[in-house]
């Protein structure tokens, strides 16, 4: 997605996975926020890690845009946010957490420098799987990769894993299914009598259910946790988003 104005004053570049892109994601949502004078670029893409990415020559978008903004004075932000994807167990996508993970967000954090661009890191957003009532966390380890090369880099750091995982611990497993891109498919109540092979049926369609992606109603709660993130950390950009109501 891309919100294209006439004359913009600011560009905001989103790069990441499926929890950022359009249709399965918070990404557009967090577009359709800023002002008309804000050139808001989704180049976030479902499946995508820090490295393939790059490798698939996504990243090359970047360049361009940025490029462009140098040239005509525009200020641009680059948000960007891996990790799903960088975990074990994903052919062709994972990544070295230890040396090659924070190797890629270094190198993504010093070219939007280099190119003229506010590199901002964003920390995965939590998935929402419980276990006896407990939100599970298995992306902590990438968002502390994140923040140290933050740290080592001196980029801005939107810590949405950590407020992402509160928010949906707080709110309870029922109430964080509502934020999928469907309904949760109906649970079938076992019992002893009853034929395992007979409690689904065979070829019955996949639920669009999951509790990594987003629907309309997750996208905008996590954009609005996004919004404040980026009030927060960046001041001079709270100016170029609606007010409420608009």
């Amino acid at each position: 997605m891309q919100t294209t104005a006439a004359n913009p004053q600011l560009r905001v570049i989103l790069v990441g996975d499926s929890t950022m892109a359009t249709k399965s994601g918070y990404g557009d949502a967090l577009c359709a926020r800023f002002k008309p004078e804000v050139d808001c670029v989704n180049l976030a893409r479902g499946g995508r890690s820090s490295g393939s990415f790059r490798a698939e020559g996504l990243w090359n978008r970047v360049q361009e845009l940025l490029t462009q903004s140098a040239s005509s004075g525009i200020t641009s932000y680059v948000l960007i946010q891996f990790g799903h994807n960088d975990q074990p167990g994903k052919p062709g996508r994972s990544t070295d957490l230890v040396t090659e993970f924070p190797m890629n967000m270094a190198r993504y954090v010093n070219e939007v420098k280099q190119w003229g661009g506010v590199p901002v890191l964003v920390t995965p957003l939590t998935r929402r799987s419980f276990r006896e009532g407990v939100l599970e966390n298995n992306l902590k380890p990438w968002a502390d990769a994140i923040e140290k090369v933050a740290q080592q880099t001196q980029a801005v750091l939107l810590p949405l894993n950590a407020e992402s995982h509160a928010a949906v611990q707080a709110m309870g497993e029922a109430e964080a299914d509502t934020l999928a891109v469907a309904p949760p498919p109906p649970k079938v109540e076992a019992t002893a009598s009853s034929d395992p092979n007979k409690l689904e049926p065979q070829g019955a369609a996949k639920s669009a259910f999951d509790r990594t992606h987003v629907g309309v109603k997750g996208a905008a709660y996590f954009a609005n946790m996004v919004e404040r993130q980026l009030r927060q950390h960046l001041a001079a950009i709270s100016v170029f988003f609606k007010l409420a109501g608009e």
